[in-house]
């Protein structure tokens, strides 16, 4: 019969007396079918000898029961029929048998009961000891924990800072931090004076929230291993909790007196990223690439970095190093690359670096970016094959691939045929909110006022705080000059959602402009175009400056703003008019 893995305690005690590690929350899995005897590692608890033919054959069958109800998955069976053995025979084997299979069956009143008879039978078996350690952290019991865990301690002196550090992910599962924090401190005083002691109650109290007395351990254990890049990196965590710089500062000094901490220095570039402190930050990836040039964990920001700063052959070629390297997804560098190469107008390059883009969150960008590509070359109906093409894609990804096909209809002037595309899609799911606002938008440019303003409506009434929802209307309003005042309220509440949404901040400029109040209007303006280089906010902005009788100034933003965009419809009906 095929036995049962001795995970319980290997699962809680993983640490102690080299056993191998096993997850906590995965059972050995139970057999369907019985397997040849030869498949068993080691015997199944045995029944011991008796006199009393009577006895052991009784004992023989309850064996068997248990086993064969391990077979058919009945651990709640095997669980009972092992205690009433074990509680009768008091044998350490059926004891410990009892004890794994109870464990698994999760009855741990049935697996502590036995792991307590057990020492009663053998007080000084480590074994013994190891299994009701393991039951009490498995369920969660830490009252009176700690002797047993120190006793454990003692024992291996040999791994004893090793055993100190897996303290933590013993319990990892427990969600009452405190409990754990304070069975960690107990445990850990008698060993206080090893680093090891003092970075574990760091750890379990930073967990806890125990801010000041984590702080305190971790600078002790540092103390005792000033060179610990382990323990500087959990005081970096924690300087940086109260104060980025003040942990930024912390990793810094580390790093100065140990430039062997790759680990540290890692985490310094990261946190300068995060502080927008690139100069820096690329300082330190240079200094870690030299060393370590084949780290993905390491090339992998240096490139993105490089890219924030806009050196784009810098980050090029870390891209194309890093998929040479052995990393288990490399979409997001071949979807990178893509974005360089379509930047750099190399249209044949960006469509097969997005054709390598495989599942995952950048699959749909990526095909929608092919598509724009290869509608660009005039190839629509090949780009919206792409489009249809995406594989596996999500309900709400569907919705976004539609998306960005009506938005090649609609840049092909094909404004009814988008319209109709994404009219179907809304039937099928009548409250689907971008479609609501897609449809909307695409109403407004055929002049379908009242289908416009009603689908708006019903997206406001579902989504209350969407701004791009009180926006649209108001900017409707405000674009044909009419409902003024309530094109005002809508736009205001937009902009109370959303105060630095560049378009938002446009359309507040446009409708004040359109009320009079061109000094208003121009502040908000300047604003949205500070915000964002759009060609229609430049138009608009164009066209307050001429009303104020700023003309040289007018036609300035014009012409810039044409040179960065020249096919923009509303932007050459401005330079047109105001500019010519």
């Amino acid at each position: 019969m095929k036995h049962f893995r001795n995970t319980l305690c290997l699962a809680a005690l993983p640490i102690f007396l080299s056993l191998p590690a096993l997850a906590a929350d995965k059972a050995a899995p139970v057999a369907k079918k019985a397997p040849a005897v030869r498949e068993a590692k080691r015997p199944v608890a045995s029944a011991p000898r008796t006199s009393d033919a009577e006895g052991e054959g009784r004992a023989v069958y309850q064996v068997l029961l248990a086993e064969i109800a391990l077979q058919r998955g009945d651990l709640d069976l095997a669980s009972k029929a092992y205690a009433d053995l074990a509680l009768r025979t008091r044998d350490p084997k059926v004891l410990e048998r009892t004890i794994e299979v109870a464990g698994h069956a999760r009855r741990f009143d049935l697996a502590l009961e036995a792991a307590r008879l057990w020492l009663d039978v053998e007080p000084s078996s480590k074994r013994a000891q190891q299994m009701m350690v393991s039951v009490m952290i498995l369920s969660n019991q830490l009252a009176g924990l700690a002797p047993s865990l120190v006793r454990l301690l003692e024992a291996d002196k040999a791994s004893l800072g090793e055993n100190l550090l897996g303290l933590n992910r013993m319990f990892a599962r427990n969600p009452d931090r405190k409990a754990v924090f304070r069975l960690i401190d107990e445990v850990c005083t008698p060993f206080f004076g090893i680093a090891e002691a003092h970075y574990a109650v760091a750890l379990s109290a930073g967990s806890a929230d125990e801010f000041e007395r984590a702080l305190v351990e971790v600078r002790r254990a540092l103390e005792l291993r000033p060179d610990w890049e382990m323990a500087a990196l959990l005081e970096a965590q924690l300087q940086t909790r109260e104060s980025p710089a003040a942990g930024i500062a912390f990793m810094q000094g580390f790093v100065d007196s140990n430039p062997k901490a790759s680990d540290m220095r890692l985490s310094l570039a990261r946190a300068l990223v995060g502080e927008k402190r690139y100069a820096e930050a690329k300082h330190h990836f240079d200094q870690l690439l030299l060393e370590y040039p084949d780290k993905p964990e390491i090339v992998y920001p240096a490139a993105i970095l490089a890219l924030q700063q806009n050196e784009i052959a810098l980050a090029e070629s870390r891209f194309k190093h890093l998929v040479t390297l052995d990393i288990p997804d490399k979409s997001l560098a071949y979807y990178y690359l893509g974005q360089i190469a379509e930047e750099g107008k190399q249209t044949a390059e960006a469509l097969g670096y997005y054709a390598m883009v495989g599942a995952g969150e950048h699959n749909v960008p990526a095909h929608v970016r092919s598509a724009r590509l290869l509608a660009q070359q005039g190839k629509l109906e090949l780009a919206r094959a792409q489009l249809r093409s995406a594989k596996g894609a999500m309900p709400e990804e569907r919705i976004q691939l539609q998306i960005a096909e009506a938005g090649l209809l609609r840049e092909a002037k094909q404004t009814q045929a988008a319209f109709d595309l994404l009219d179907a899609a809304l039937t099928a799911q009548p409250e689907q909110p971008d479609l609501l606002y897609e449809t909307a938008l695409l109403a407004e440019k055929l002049d379908l006022m009242e289908v416009m303003e009603s689908r708006l409506r019903k997206l406001i009434e579902l989504r209350p705080d969407s701004a791009q929802a009180y926006n649209a209307l108001g900017y409707s309003y405000a674009e044909r000059n009419i409902r003024l005042i309530e094109a005002l309220a809508l736009i205001s509440k937009a902009l109370r959602i959303a105060p630095n949404d560049p378009f938002i901040l446009d359309s507040m400029g446009w409708v004040l402009y359109r009320q009079g109040d061109l000094p208003g209007a121009l502040t908000y303006l300047e604003q949205a175009y500070a915000l964002r280089d759009d060609p229609e906010v430049a138009a608009h902005m164009g066209e307050v400056l001429w009303t104020l009788g700023r003309v040289e100034d007018a036609q300035r933003t014009l012409h810039e703003a044409q040179k960065k965009h020249p096919t923009n419809e509303a932007l050459t009906a401005a330079v047109k008019k105001f500019a010519p």
